[in-house]
């Protein structure tokens, strides 16, 4: 007779893990769709294989005599795996508080089930041997509807694996005529990291400004890290500054305080980097700051080029501000290019990152009517892009950072779902998205900004990836 305890710590032990896997795995460190996360993908798959095994034997067998080292055999398999996880984790990537806490609830539960198991395993081990198939009630169909589903999740760990192998980071070659000095913040972001690695692999010098020095020592070399902009002497020369740093609009919720930061964040770091273009004996060239799509506001059927007028809203004015800090550079004689930058499509960050759970899981579909305009841009356009309007002295003030093909929600929810070969049967309501994050969802998710790329394309800008299939395409192989 198994006691209830043992049921009851085996469910909490499946409702942790599940959490952890859904929070920490799909949506925070998104492992299936890392190049470095093969091998953690592959302890969980077995993981969660000898945790199906165990629930099973729990589920519907008596092993009795030496029959019950079987159980005693699982349940080590899984200790050897979760120790060397732990230290494969640690290794590979930074884990959050919250990770770190749930592995603390989910070892202290699993040490609680090993303690009641223990008289449990030393009573059978004490009987004939032999294996007898019982039936626990409830209990051995809600573990074995657990060892499914982490059968499951085993299968998709598997193939996550297999596919994380296939993935490379191709290098990106810019075409540039000379070699320039750069300052970049924002070099650990997203773009940031693509830009920062692409020149310094084309040749160019680059200083990287930022407060976690820890992070930038996961960028390719070679590079300079400063922490500070007083590091950075008045006699060294700067050719191009580019200001990517920024509280991200899409991070979290828009709380009284998230909107102070998203608003201050830009301008605050521009004024630091107008007192360093005031220091510098020799002045750069040019200043490249940026801004969003989100400046022009909810425009409806309306095609935007530079031109265009915003709508008020506070991502029209949280931008305004940004680009407003970006134009005092210009009053010391820098030629000033703001990017208005769409969603930027990447595997490894960006919206695209933040869709690939759900959609992969099946679960995708659109957003309100779907009827909406997404401008977006391929991440390795935007980095050319870039250095397109550094190199080119007729470029300056306001560039529409986008793709020239915008799509509504409905299409990219489509193309998607189409490049993943999922299902995209869902829709979320307005007034659903609306009532959970009220100006976040009406500005980010259902606002509509049909941009195109008018000023890059006068300029000769050639974009790589135009139009969606191709970008998602480029972005998920």
């Amino acid at each position: 007779m198994i006691p209830l305890s043992v049921w009851v710590v085996v469910s909490i032990q499946v409702v942790l893990g599940f959490l952890d896997v859904v929070v920490h795995h799909e949506m925070v460190a998104r492992l299936p769709w890392r190049a470095d996360a093969g091998r953690e993908l592959r302890l969980h798959g077995a993981r969660n294989l000898a945790y199906a095994a165990i629930f099973l034997v729990l589920a519907w067998v008596v092993p009795l005599g030496w029959a019950s080292l079987l159980l005693v055999g699982l349940l080590a398999i899984e200790m050897a795996i979760t120790f060397v996880d732990w230290f494969v984790e640690d290794s590979s990537r930074r884990l959050p508080w919250s990770e770190r806490a749930l592995h603390g609830l989910l070892a202290i539960n699993f040490g609680a089930l090993l303690a009641l198991l223990v008289p449990v395993i030393w009573t059978w081990l004490h009987a004939s041997t032999s294996i007898q198939l019982v039936h626990r009630g409830v209990w051995s169909w809600l573990a074995s509807a657990a060892s499914v589903g982490l059968i499951a999740m085993a299968t998709r760990d598997f193939t996550a694996a297999r596919r994380a192998g296939a993935f490379q980071a191709r290098p990106l070659h810019l075409e540039t005529k000379r070699r320039l000095r750069w300052l970049v913040t924002g070099a650990t972001g997203f773009v940031g990291r693509r830009l920062t690695e692409a020149l310094t692999s084309s040749g160019h010098d680059v200083t990287v400004l930022t407060r976690d020095v820890a992070r930038a020592g996961a960028l390719r070399p070679p590079f300079r890290v400063v922490s500070d902009l007083a590091e950075i002497r008045p006699d060294e020369r700067i050719d191009v500054i580019v200001h990517l740093a920024g509280e991200p609009v899409a991070g979290g919720l828009w709380t009284r305080s998230r909107r102070r930061r998203i608003a201050n964040s830009r301008p605050e770091m521009a004024r630091r980097l107008i007192d360093l273009v005031d220091r510098l004996k020799v002045k750069p060239g040019v200043w490249i700051g940026a801004s969003a799509v989100g400046w022009y506001g909810d425009c409806g059927e309306k095609v935007l080029d530079e031109r265009a007028d915003g709508r008020d809203c506070f991502t029209h004015r949280s931008c305004e501000a940004a680009e407003a800090a970006s134009m005092l550079a210009e009053c010391r004689g820098l030629r000033v290019v703001v990017l208005r930058i769409g969603l930027v499509l990447g595997r490894e960050g960006g919206l695209l990152a933040q869709l690939l759970a759900p959609f992969d899981l099946g679960f995708g579909g659109r957003l309100g009517s779907g009827r909406q305009w997404m401008s977006w841009i391929e991440r390795d356009d935007l980095v050319r892009l870039i250095v397109h309007a550094a190199a080119n002295e007729s470029i300056r003030g306001p560039l529409n950072a986008v793709a020239p093909y915008p799509v509504t929600n409905q299409e990219f929810t489509q193309a998607l779902a189409r490049t993943l070969g999922r299902p995209a049967w869902l829709a979320i309501p307005r007034f659903v998205l609306v009532a959970a994050m009220g100006d976040m969802a009406r500005e980010l998710m259902l606002a509509s900004q049909r941009a195109v790329p008018a000023r890059a394309v006068e300029h000769g800008f050639n974009f790589r990836w135009p139009k969606i299939e191709a970008a998602l395409d480029k972005a998920l192989s």
